[in-house]
């Protein structure tokens, strides 16, 4: 019995709670990430926002919430029942399980795996069927038709963003999202990567259907897109999970270039704050630049979109793998020099 819970129960117990301290603080994030767009966006255009429920409209996500959550859920008729709920679960799910290899500081982080950025690419890229899945199964044309625009683009600037990473790799000479962050101890890789960085922001743009490329669920032509025909909570589902994807590519975009959990000076009184806060500082930073775009940029049409990625994008990222890589054989750089 002894082994059973020193061997089974307790380590089990304690990976359960390192999930539940990652998720829970992701959870609330994303539920007031949205009251902090309505925010920003209000202040832009010079009017308030929400400032209703609760003080300073602090209680609106809980609202919204409330609201969707008692609402019905209507499931279209003609829709494929099991695949049409399955699509928002996905999507959602998809966008938690990604922070599984994200670092919060050194040694701080749920599965420290050496393949880190292969497994939050591979689960960025699959992210594209939950928006396909719930395109085929309303069986509505305008749903159809953004789930074809949604997995274009994903898979369009999927490709650039892998070149960019992989003048990550090159530098920081590892696969380790831990290793990556510990090789900008000199420098961020903002800086060197500066173009690098620029073209993988604007992707993630792309890649979470976010302004100015939300092209997918275009209103004035496609209704709404891919969730045209969802409702209450299957509705929320995506909206949240667009909400996670964002705090995710801010979190990628930050251990990539940004330093992770480093300080920008390792100097007091910068070393003195915990690498937790100054990750959280930095994504908060990221998530910003996203909202300001949605309130100050028009959308792109789509052919203008098409052409940014492969036309631009693609032989930019691709020049700077061939730059960076014989810089490297070259000048006889060593990770994170």
């Amino acid at each position: 019995m002894v082994e059973f819970l020193n061997d089974y129960l307790y380590p089990t117990l304690w990976i359960v709670a390192k999930i539940i301290a990652i998720v829970l603080p992701l959870m609330i994030a994303m539920a007031y990430l949205t009251y902090v767009e309505r925010k920003v966006i209000g202040a832009i255009q010079m009017r308030r926002g929400p400032n209703v429920v609760g003080p300073f409209g602090l209680l609106q996500p809980l609202a919204d919430g409330l609201k969707l959550f008692t609402k019905e859920t209507i499931v279209p008729f003609g829709a494929n029942r099991v695949v049409f709920i399955m699509a928002p679960c996905l999507t959602f799910i998809l966008a938690m399980v990604a922070w599984a290899v994200i670092p919060f500081d050194e040694g701080m982080v749920l599965a420290d795996i050496n393949v880190g950025i292969l497994y939050l690419f591979a689960i960025s890229s699959l992210g594209v069927y939950g928006i396909l899945m719930a395109g085929w199964a309303s069986n509505s044309i305008y749903a159809f038709l953004g789930a074809l625009r949604s997995a274009a683009q994903m898979v369009s600037y999927e490709v650039s963003m892998g070149f960019v990473i992989i003048t990550v790799l090159l530098l920081a000479g590892s696969l380790n999202l831990t290793e990556i962050v510990l090789a900008q101890r000199k420098i961020w890789f903002v800086i060197p990567l500066l173009p690098m960085a620029v073209i993988f922001f604007i992707s993630t743009l792309a890649e979470t259907n976010r302004h100015p490329f939300d092209l997918p669920e275009a209103e004035a032509e496609l209704v709404a897109g891919y969730n045209v025909e969802y409702s209450a909570m299957t509705f929320a589902l995506f909206f949240l999970g667009e909400y996670m994807n964002m705090i995710l590519m801010s979190g990628m975009t930050t251990v990539l270039f940004l330093g992770g959990w480093l300080p920008p000076f390792d100097v007091a009184p910068f070393n003195w704050i915990p690498g937790p806060v100054w990750l959280a500082l930095k994504i908060s930073a990221v998530l910003f630049v996203f909202l300001w775009v949605r309130a100050s940029l028009p959308r792109y049409r789509y052919d203008q979109l098409m052409r940014l990625g492969w036309k631009v994008f693609l032989p930019v990222s691709l020049a700077a793998v061939v730059i960076v890589g014989g810089a490297v054989v070259a000048f006889d750089l060593r990770p994170g020099s």
